[in-house]
């Protein structure tokens, strides 16, 4: 089931929000067995002697945020915070940092489902742009707080990065691309604005001017570009982003708790609440309705044209 099947037809009961409302299905009683678990939208790999918990987002169709991937991070962000929140008891297996990243050759991830937000507009659906907004927005917090355990927390993109998917890198605590990637906010093209944390986020790297000139010129950039403006961490060469992360992790791990502090330090000097980030993707969601029919036909046709490249990269690859 994709997002399209989620759309809701009674705007007025969609309205009604909690705000620390969770869209994503909840789960439990997964406890330790998370591993058993015959995942769809991701792969996981626990290196225990390094105290590294890799996740990787593997969709077989366009690498979008979907429901379905959101599902499935959630639980994996649950379980992190069962087994190793800072009020859990001690697990015999540490953990010091959590990795997220993407099996698509050449693709991190490319965002928003653009063909859901269309026919949304095309609908005049509020209720159901702000549920999709929402939701990725509740996984972006989690990713910011590092599920509220005591760990630190990497992206690590290998391809394109794109609207919601560099949104949600800058999320992570240390962003580590590869030289080939390319990373950026598009939504401008359309005459919308990426609304679900790159403004909040950016902000803790850029400045407020910087941060705008980012957002409305909507370029793309190279990771050594975004290295030198202090927006990516580690900058490693291609094919190599894993062992960099290693290599990093190894190098410092008689500082980790000291560099974690730190990490939460910037966290409370500039910070960035779930309220914030709701009121934001409201207004994304708002926003978006105000597009014009040749807006949305842009928004189409990218769509397309990622879906044809995500096609003959695959066929490539198998």
């Amino acid at each position: 089931m994709d997002l399209r099947s989620r759309t809701v037809g009674d705007a007025e009961t969609d309205l009604v929000f909690d705000a620390t409302e969770s869209l994503i299905t909840g789960h439990s009683g997964f406890g330790q067995d998370l591993f058993a678990q015959d995942f769809k939208e991701i792969e996981l790999r626990f290196d225990k002697s390094d105290e590294i918990f890799w996740c990787y987002m593997n969709q077989k169709s366009r690498p979008s945020y979907t429901y379905e991937l959101g599902d499935e991070i959630q639980l994996v962000q649950d379980w992190v915070h069962t087994n190793y929140g800072m009020d859990a008891q001690r697990n015999h297996d540490p953990l010091r940092y959590f990795v997220c990243g993407s099996r698509t050759p050449g693709i991190y991830n490319l965002g928003g489902d653009l063909k859901h937000f269309a026919d949304c507009i095309r609908r005049q659906d509020l209720g159901a742009l702000k549920k999709y907004a929402r939701t990725c927005v509740h996984m972006q917090y989690a990713n910011s707080t590092g599920f509220g355990a005591p760990i630190i927390t990497m992206a690590l993109v290998q391809g394109d990065a794109l609207g919601g998917g560099f949104e949600h890198a800058l999320a992570f605590d240390i962003l580590v691309a590869e030289k080939s990637a390319r990373l950026g906010l598009p939504e401008i093209l359309f005459n919308l604005f990426p609304g679900m944390g790159a403004y909040s986020f950016l902000r803790q790297r850029l400045s407020r001017q910087e941060t705008e000139k980012f957002i409305l010129e909507g370029k793309l950039f190279s990771a050594a570009e975004l290295y030198e403006m202090g927006v990516v961490d580690i900058l490693a060469d291609d094919g190599k982003g894993e062992e960099a992360i290693v290599e990093y992790t190894r190098q410092n791990r008689s500082r980790f708790h000291a560099e974690r502090a730190v990490y939460r330090a910037r966290r409370l000097a500039n910070p960035v609440t779930i309220d914030e980030l709701l009121e934001i993707t409201d207004m994304w969601a708002e926003t978006a309705l105000y597009l014009e029919e040749t807006d949305v036909r842009k928004m189409e046709r990218l769509a397309t044209a990622q879906e044809r490249r995500i096609a003959r990269s695959l066929k490539a690859v198998s």
